[in-house]
């Protein structure tokens, strides 16, 4: 977004290409990517060059139809759907957990077959896949904006206000999910104090929310992800909001690891935990927490990645799962572009989505 001075994810239309600006080499360095196959495309996504669901979302939009725009030997519709499959579940394979990467992909399927449907060649299907691709990138734009109106309606002035891991812009093709409300409050004077916890190991925290706030003019302090209770304590804290990758339909909320950790300790010191979702986060054929899948990453990523020499001995196990559960019993509401969503989650979320009962 030009508003931030930088924008995420973005179609040049030009070459086709989708140019994301690479989040591993923040806060030091914004450097701009250029990617026109299937190959970059999984690796950004897959080593976290681009990353948060939403942005996840649109980069796979904007992905599988630059994907299809180069693949320029393709004449016949039957081997243009072939080729669209397959590169659909390559890019599916990416990262499991996100379930944005997925809805977003079967979007694109749904427009390519609803163009067979209606009788077009292979230009034609083109012209439909990058149609559908940056309706996905507006509608991210707008959605962030209703995230942010919808989750200021819970703030007051003044207040201060914990996240963890980045639901900001760099999480989105807009002002983000949970800091939408933050960059709100911002334009409008409310004057938040932020506190970002560093979210270890990859320092999402550390590296994206604080560069994003702080470039935005935001009050923002960094703190370690084991003083969020030292904070709490002290009375810094009036509310926390957290991003989400996957909301189940009982309102269990898979999100970056040490999430869960958080929304106990709110639970505990009386403070409201708030998750901002977009409605496309919610899998309403996940029944629980249990059933989301959760990726594990590297264990190279907790004893080197960060560091000029190993920090760990060497051979040591590693676990390293991206992402944690925190229980719905935890959430004081979701934050979505329809409103907020409050308990029971089965029946507000049953309803956010028009789904019938049973």
């Amino acid at each position: 977004m030009q508003e931030f001075g930088f924008h995420t994810v973005e179609l040049d239309r030009s070459i086709p290409a989708v140019v994301i600006l690479d989040q591993t080499r923040l806060p030091r360095q914004e450097l701009y990517l250029t990617l026109t196959d299937e190959e970059s495309l999984r690796e950004a996504i897959y080593h976290l060059k681009v990353r948060g669901a939403p942005a996840i979302g649109v980069a796979a939009a904007l992905g599988i139809y630059v994907c299809m725009a180069g693949k320029k030997a393709l004449k016949e519709t039957s081997s243009f759907q072939k080729e669209f499959s397959r590169v659909k579940d390559y890019l599916a394979s990416a990262r499991p957990t996100a379930v944005n990467l997925f809805w977003a992909l079967e979007r694109m399927e749904g427009a390519l077959k609803q163009a067979l449907r209606d009788g077009k060649s292979v230009p034609g299907l083109l012209e439909a896949l990058e149609k559908e691709a940056l309706a996905v990138l507006e509608e991210d734009r707008q959605i962030c904006r209703s995230l942010g109106e919808n989750g200021l309606r819970l703030l007051k002035p003044g207040m201060g206000i914990l996240t963890h891991c980045n639901a900001g812009a760099l999480a989105t093709a807009g002002m983000g999910t949970a800091l939408a409300p933050v960059y709100l409050g911002q334009q409008r004077g409310y004057g938040f104090h932020v506190f970002a916890d560093e979210t270890r190991p990859l320092l999402q925290g550390a590296r994206l929310t604080c560069w994003e706030l702080s470039k935005a003019g935001v009050d923002v302090t960094l703190i370690c992800d084991n003083m969020a209770s030292m904070a709490m304590k002290n009375g810094w804290i009036q509310a926390v909001i957290t991003g989400c990758d996957r909301v189940a339909a009982n309102g269990d909320s898979a999100n970056k690891i040490g999430t869960s950790a958080v929304a106990i300790l709110a639970k505990e010191y009386g403070i409201p935990f708030y998750i901002a979702a977009p409605l496309s986060t919610i899998d309403a054929n996940c029944r629980e927490g249990k059933d989301i899948r959760i990726e594990e990453r590297a264990g190279k990523e907790i004893s080197e990645m960060w560091y000029t020499h190993p920090m760990a001995p060497e051979g040591i196990k590693t676990y390293n799962p991206a992402f944690d559960v925190t229980d719905h019993r935890y959430i004081t509401a979701l934050i979505t572009e329809k409103g907020i969503l409050s308990p029971p989650f089965t029946a507000s979320i049953r309803q956010a989505l028009s789904l019938p009962e049973g």
